[in-house]
């Protein structure tokens, strides 16, 4: 238990108001070098985005093609025709990102996993910091541009499909989430500072509307380019 973990959660709206919600709903620009290097420049720049917020799953609408949506899963990524026609699937997703590096190119069904989680993770947090085997605790603070932000270690179980097991989360001093530093394990495993902000308020749940993320530098500051990932969300919805 972390007294900043639950200070936390009571800034982005509170676990009771949050527990009310079964979907989210947005649509969403999401790009950056990293779909580039991947070999999906502009796939995911208009894409309307759904999570489910009681089990681990999203949707992309429209995927890849105007006509496809993906469906992700932890332990199982599909693509899917707008019929509902299954089209691409693989179980295990993850293990098919064994042995890849920064460079290495994506299929699509590598581009659903990923990008699937990923948005899960950040449309969660920092709620799914209150969920079974998730461990916080608070670490030494972090100055930046004159700012001194509080910081919480959040360890991860293999259960949840997330960047890597541990990551770190700055907290500004409305208790929002500024930051957080990991390496994408299945994307090569880069150090990365990824920086939340213009939070807007739905429906009681305060939620990001801009995310940027950049290389890490060795003495944790971040590189001021290029843009590794950008997101940017237009609408949103909770029901």
């Amino acid at each position: 238990m972390s007294e900043l973990r639950d200070l936390v959660i009571d800034a982005h709206g509170g676990i009771e108001r949050w527990n009310k919600v079964k979907t989210i709903d947005g649509d969403m620009s999401i790009t950056g070098l990293l779909w580039a290097r991947k070999g999906w420049p502009d796939a995911l720049k208009d894409v309307h985005v759904a999570i489910d917020t009681k089990v681990q799953s999203a949707r992309y609408r429209p995927f890849t093609n105007p006509n496809k949506r993906s469906i992700y899963q932890p332990d199982h990524t599909r693509i899917e025709a707008l019929t509902g026609q299954v089209l691409q699937e693989r179980g295990d997703p993850r293990s098919a990102f064994q042995g890849h590096a920064p460079e290495t190119q994506w299929d699509d069904l590598h581009l659903a996993y990923f990008s699937g989680y990923a948005i899960w993770n950040y449309l969660m947090t920092p709620f799914v910091f209150a969920w079974p085997d998730v461990s916080c605790e608070e670490v030494e603070p972090w100055n930046e541009n004159g700012e001194k932000r509080r910081r919480l270690k959040v360890t991860f179980p293999d259960s949840i499909a997330t960047h890597c097991p541990e990551q770190i989360f700055h907290i500004n001093s409305d208790g929002l989430i500024s930051r957080l530093d990991y390496g994408a394990v299945v994307a090569g495993n880069t150090p990365t500072a990824h920086y939340v902000s213009d939070y807007k308020s739905y429906d009681g749940i305060k939620i990001w509307t801009k995310r940027r993320a950049l290389r890490r530098n060795p003495d944790g500051t971040a590189a001021p380019a290029p843009v590794v990932v950008a997101i940017e969300i237009a609408n949103i919805s909770l029901s």
